[in-house]
């Protein structure tokens, strides 16, 4: 098990510093509800903010490697690009070929490696004790606190009274829900709520448990999101903490909200990035006088997309609502 520090929110204002020189300002759509597009990121995901920070944070000569879905990758394929850094980005075998295609645009080590998200990670740990950097896509401070920088943006696009406010967003390891929970705990009114899939309920796991514990991984679209938990990971306390609420989604009703996101709001998202809005959606969430759903990322491989979207018209073929 990795020691890995718990950052504060002083770490969010120091990574808000880094990021806001290097990062444009993702739009918030107004509407119900209304939309933070971290679609709009060069990476095409929130992830590069994390990244960003992280990478920053090392000496210039120091080689980083890191395991991800695919999105996290990206991020620290373009921190180290921007830097001038070296990066080894592992994946699994059964990566997104959407996220693959756009890792291998860059200049860093790319390697693909087993059957899960977990297989990969392994690896990647095991080649950062010959002496590398591993950041981690969620268990690692720096990653947490540029996650969080979404809250200071937030705070300068809505203008005041900033509060009451509900931000939903998606959970996976959990780095996105701790930095935006940092941030909130400085901003009282704030409420930071959590979406995890039914596919994998990793966090509500660890939360129930006090720590991690594994738990079956089923297919879903939301493969941003899908996996287990780090042993030790800080997220888990972090959100305990700072979270107020973490709920779930089915994959039908992740599917539903890829499909709203498309037809009515003229936006392309992942499973992991339409996660919030089908809570909203299905109302599992409630949208409070003020409600931003982080629409995290919107890397997803184009046949995927496709099988979504034909079930509406699959739907409407048959006269079924």
């Amino acid at each position: 098990m990795r020691s890995v520090r718990t950052p504060s929110p002083d770490d969010v204002e120091r990574a808000w510093r880094v990021v806001r020189d290097v990062l444009a300002p993702t739009p918030v759509w107004s509407g119900a509800p209304a939309l933070k597009l971290e679609t709009w990121q060069p990476t095409g995901s929130f992830k590069v903010r994390g990244a960003l920070t992280a990478v920053a944070a090392l000496p210039g000569n120091e080689q980083v490697v890191t395991a991800s879905a695919g999105n996290h990758g990206l991020g620290v394929a373009f921190a180290a690009s921007r830097l001038g850094r070296r990066a080894t980005v592992v994946v699994a075998e059964n990566a997104s070929a959407a996220k693959v295609a756009a890792l291998r645009t860059f200049g860093v080590e790319l390697v693909q490696v087993g059957a899960t998200f977990a297989e990969a990670e392994a690896h990647a740990l095991e080649l950062a004790e010959r002496g590398a950097h591993y950041v981690s896509p969620y268990n690692d401070p720096d990653v947490i606190a540029g996650q969080g920088t979404i809250g200071y943006e937030l705070a300068e696009q809505l203008g005041t009274p900033l509060t009451p406010l509900t931000v939903v967003c998606a959970v996976g390891g959990g780095g996105l829900a701790s930095g935006l929970g940092l941030w909130a705990a400085t901003v009282p009114g704030v409420r930071v709520v959590g979406v995890e899939v039914d596919a994998a309920p990793s966090m509500a796991a660890a939360l129930r448990a006090g720590r991690q514990v594994p738990v079956d991984v089923r297919p879903t679209v939301a493969d941003g999101i899908a996996g287990n938990l780090e042993p030790g990971s800080v997220t888990i306390d972090l959100i305990a903490k700072h979270v107020d609420e973490l709920v779930s989604v089915t994959e039908d009703q992740v599917r539903a909200a890829i499909r709203h996101l498309a037809a009515d709001r003229g936006l392309v998202a992942e499973g992991a990035g339409a996660a919030p809005v089908a809570a909203l959606l299905a109302g599992t969430v409630r949208a409070g006088e003020r409600t931003v759903a982080v629409v995290s990322g919107r890397n997803i491989a184009l046949p995927a997309l496709a099988d979504v979207l034909a079930e509406e018209g699959a739907r409407r073929d048959r006269g079924t609502p």
